[in-house]
Parts: C-alpha cells; structure tokens; sequence
C-alpha cells in the first residue's frame, strides 16, 4: 500500500511538531530563554529558540466561509559570542488541524472556501551570521527577519503562521549620533504561502532597502528608499516600483501628563526597472495619539493614490495586516487608491499580568472619484503570563462597493522562550 503524497506530508510535519516539542522539554533547554542563555564554553553562550503558537480562525462571507485549526511552531538555536559575534538558524512547520479554508495554494481541493491564508509547510525560517556591537551598528548575513519601522513597507507579517522572510545583507551604522543609517540589499522575499506555493513560495531580484533618520530630541525624522527590481519570468515580474519618502515622529509634553503622539509619512512611487507602466503616486499618512484616564486614543488617515489609469501605490514587502483593517479586505490597493480614516482606543487592565483591550473604527473610500467602499469595526484582546500568551480578535467589515461583506473571529494560544 502506497502513502499520498498528503498524507507523507503530514507524518513529516507530525514527526518535526513533535521533536521541537520534545528539543523544548529537556531539561538543558526547558529553563533557557533569552535572557538567560546556557554556557557552553567561556565567552560563547547557547539561546534556544522555541514558538508554538495554535490559532483558530473563523470567516464568514456572503458565498463562502472557512473555519481553520493551525498549529505552527519554530524551534532553533543561537550561537553568541561576548565579541558580539552570533550564528542563528530557525525552522518553521505549520500543521492543519481542521482544514476548511483556502490556503491560497491552488489544486489542494479547499478553493471553494473562503481564505485563510496560513499553508501548511516545512522551512527553513532563518538562517544568520551576524556581527553587533552596541552604540556602533550592526551587520546580519543570510535569511533574516526584516521589521522596518512601522512595518508599512517591509515587514515580517508576523499575524500569519508562516512568517515572511529575506535572504538579505542587511547593516546600521549608529555611532554617528544622532544620525542613524541602514542599508539591506536583498535577492529573495521568502513568503508566507509556504513550500507548495509553486512560484508564489518565494519572490526573486534585486531589493534595496535605504533609510537615514536623525534624533532630535522629541522629533525624529528619517528619509527612506525601497527599491524593488523583480526577477523576469515570476507573477510579479511587471510590478517593480522605486519608492521614496519621508517619515517624522514626535512625542510632545503640552502640559503635565498629558503628551501627543504625532507620526507622519510622504512618499512617492515610481515604475523601477522592467516595470512597463509610466507612472508616480503619492502615499500620505498622519496620525495624532494621546492617552486620557489611562486610555489610549488615536486618530489617524492615510492616503495610498492611484493617477487614474490602474496605477496605484502598492506595498508589497509590508506587513499589510497591521494596516487598512484587520479583515485584511484591502491586501491590495483598489485601482482607484484608498483612502483610510481611522479612529482607535486601547487600555491596559492590570488583570492576569496584564490585559490590553482595543478597538478601531475605519472609513474607507477611494483616491479618486469619491467612491465609498466600506466600513469595519475591529476589537482586541490579549494578555500574556510568563510564557503564555492568549489573544482574541474580531473584523467586521461592511462593504459599500467595493468587495463584500466580511467577518473574521481569531483565537490564539502561544507558547515562546
């Protein structure tokens, strides 16, 4: 008798689940976390690197819905000398426990669900040499986490269970203060659809990520480039774009125990490369927070434009989730921009080592031609104890004109030293 493919697969990620569970549980290893490494010889330290995470997630469409059990972990080990010298290397497995929904990858025979965009698979997560010395910069070789900034052009998506990585040079020079400059040059953006991916499993070419900030006491400005020329022959072959930018923080005391809050962002982007399209859109963003009566409160817009002929500012490196909605409607820029006003309120409960509770509201409309397409209501809840932590979220997005009705429910459980 022969075994599917399938199921060979699943008795492959069943057998790594339960190695990292067992590497997790010995005793050498079960009292480590990172900041309490284990010494293995004088002046060269041993981290180990374990994350579990089980996330359920419920979606609920007008045609479709999906209902989703994952189970995800990583598990590795960190080399570190007192020289500042570390050697990093990571796997990832994520395990399908209840399997109605689209995965995203084709031919699988879950396409009629709605998406839930967390494949199962095996990888190699990171793999890294890296030099550091405090107040100098830093210097990482190999396949790396990148989290610039705020995420909104290049992140690590980490809501996903399959993280998004780069096989990169990335350094950051920080002895000039108070200028701060970073550079990364990359030849892969390593996705989060996973080894059956086909050629969506990783996006090839030449990427250039340039930033220099400066610290100016409570302002901080930073003036940033992205450049992302992509391999002929991929499904984002004709997509290469050369961003340009600027983004300032501030945290200004107006009177006591009161403080604003303030961030803002302008860029512009521009066909780079083989890109056949001639074009430039504006991205503007602004936000304004400020906490009263231990509540936080945030009002924020921002503006991804569109120059009217199917051109549109697209970021995709970023870590979308975090922006435009947590029901993840707009991945994608709309062909006629978006435009995102936005109103948040979060509070710190000091309950079970402490509960952080949130809500946001969203209008969203178009760039051009005044087109409303929607709504969404989301709320939060996560607490963590030691090395347990419990989240709960829910999106309601209700749709104008532009894509349908939408409704999500996530509940995750995770385990992490």
């Amino acid at each position: 008798m022969t075994i599917s493919e399938g199921k060979m697969k699943k008795i492959k990620l069943v057998a790594y689940l339960s190695l990292s569970a067992a590497i997790a549980a010995t005793p050498s290893f079960a009292f480590a976390a990172p900041g309490d490494p284990v010494v293995v010889a004088e002046g060269l330290t041993l981290d180990p690197i374990f994350d579990a995470r089980l996330a359920y997630e419920h979606v609920d469409q007008p045609a479709t819905d999906a209902d989703s059990l994952t189970l995800r972990t990583r598990a590795g080990i960190e080399l570190a000398s007192d020289f500042g010298l570390s050697f990093l290397v990571e796997t990832e497995a994520t395990l399908g426990i209840i399997n109605d929904y689209n995965d995203t990858n084709i031919g699988n025979g879950v396409e009629a669900f709605s998406v839930v965009a967390d494949p199962e698979n095996i990888e190699l997560n990171r793999i890294q040499l890296k030099f550091s010395k405090k107040d100098m910069g830093s210097l990482t070789v190999g396949r790396q986490r990148l989290n610039i900034d705020d995420q909104r052009f290049v992140g690590s998506v980490g809501w996903r269970q399959n993280e998004q990585t780069f096989d990169a040079v990335s350094g950051s020079v920080t002895a000039l203060k108070p200028l701060t400059l970073e550079a990364t040059y990359a030849i892969s953006q390593r996705t989060i659809f996973g080894a059956d991916a086909g050629t969506r499993e990783a996006f090839d070419g030449n990427f250039i990520f340039l930033g220099a900030g400066a610290n100016l006491g409570p302002l901080n400005l930073k003036g940033f480039a992205y450049l992302l020329d992509f391999d002929a022959g991929q499904p984002v072959s004709l997509s290469s774009s050369a961003t340009y930018g600027l983004r300032a923080t501030a945290k200004l005391p107006i009177v006591e125990d009161f403080t604003l809050d303030l961030a803002g962002s302008y860029a512009v982007q521009e066909d780079y490369k083989a890109n056949p399209n001639n074009y430039s859109v504006d991205y503007v963003a602004g936000s304004i927070g400020t906490a009263v009566a231990g509540f936080g409160l945030t009002l924020g817009y921002e503006s991804l434009g569109s120059d009217g002929l199917g051109n549109r500012f697209q970021t995709p490196l970023a870590t979308l989730h975090k922006f435009n909605g947590w029901a993840d409607v707009f991945l994608s820029t709309p062909p006629a921009g978006l435009e995102d006003k936005y109103v948040s309120i979060a509070k710190k409960f000091d309950l079970l080592g402490g509960i952080t509770a949130s809500a946001a509201y969203h209008d969203f409309s178009s760039d051009i031609g005044s087109i409303d397409y929607g709504t969404e209501f989301d709320a939060a809840l996560n607490f963590k104890i030691n090395v347990i932590s419990v989240g709960l979220k829910y999106a309601n997005y209700n749709a104008d004109s532009y894509a349908v009705d939408t409704e999500k429910f996530w509940l995750r459980l995770g385990y992490s030293f």
